[in-house]
């Protein structure tokens, strides 16, 4: 299983898109922009087993926020949406701003929706990230991915119910390490963040979750066979949450 991945950027996406469809039981394709999800779905949509979901990527708000209006009207039609959030690092400063505006109002038209489950991008704006969504109490369920905050942020995210979304590339450097062994064992879910995530100079597939298995039996000091099984009760639980969302 695969909860966020970037299907559609792969460059020979309709191979990857069929392979993902064959190997997985569960693909979850995140997209970047309003325009991105109609184009996207129109070339790979169709499959039961690949979730399409509508998104706004905040490294893309400074050029692509006049999609906002797009994006919260297809928030109506959707289970989930996904890529959205926020990107406090330094490049995206200029347009912090307006990605809080845009991320806001996103949280709210979930709220609004009855509540929806979120890929949520938080790089360096965690605590902004839960402050928007602790603001709009019934937004659904929050999945962060490629967690990259501090020690409590996670256990700030973690006691307020959010999942974790984690592939091999976190396992690149020594704080992303130290952060999946802290990560709430219930709520972790594998992800590949492919075509950008890379291991060893190698972008990572779809199909990753395996390997993601392996890391973090290591991180957590369990057996192969206890991870997987315990990332696949998480991950039935939280497409559970998608299917009953909308």
């Amino acid at each position: 299983m695969d909860f966020h991945c970037h299907l559609d950027l792969y460059p020979n996406a309709r191979d990857v898109c069929a392979q993902a469809v064959k190997k997985n039981e569960f693909t979850w394709l995140v997209t970047t922009s309003p325009r991105a999800f109609t184009a996207t779905n129109r070339i790979l949509g169709g499959h039961g087993n690949l979730l399409i979901t509508p998104g706004l990527h905040p490294e893309l708000v400074h050029d692509r926020h006049g999609e906002l209006k797009s994006l919260l009207e297809q928030i109506k039609h959707a289970r989930a949406v996904g890529e959205v959030g926020l990107d406090g690092s330094k490049r995206f400063q200029k347009s912090y701003d307006i990605q809080r505006k845009v991320f806001t109002a996103v949280v709210s038209q979930c709220a609004n929706m009855g509540g929806r489950v979120l890929s949520i991008h938080s790089r360096q704006a965690v605590r902004d990230v839960l402050s928007i969504l602790d603001g709009h109490p019934g937004f659904g369920t929050a999945v962060l991915h490629w967690f990259t905050g501090t020690g409590s942020e996670l256990r700030t995210a973690s006691d307020m119910g959010c999942w974790f979304s984690i592939g091999p590339a976190a396992f690149n450097s020594a704080s992303g390490k130290a952060l999946a062994k802290k990560l709430p064992r219930d709520r972790v879910v594998p992800e590949s963040d492919g075509p950008f995530a890379q291991v060893n100079g190698e972008t990572v597939m779809p199909w990753s979750s395996g390997q993601t298995a392996v890391l973090l039996a290591e991180a957590w000091e369990l057996s192969v066979d206890e991870v997987t099984l315990s990332l696949e009760i998480n991950s039935r639980r939280l497409i559970g949450l998608i299917r009953a969302a909308g």
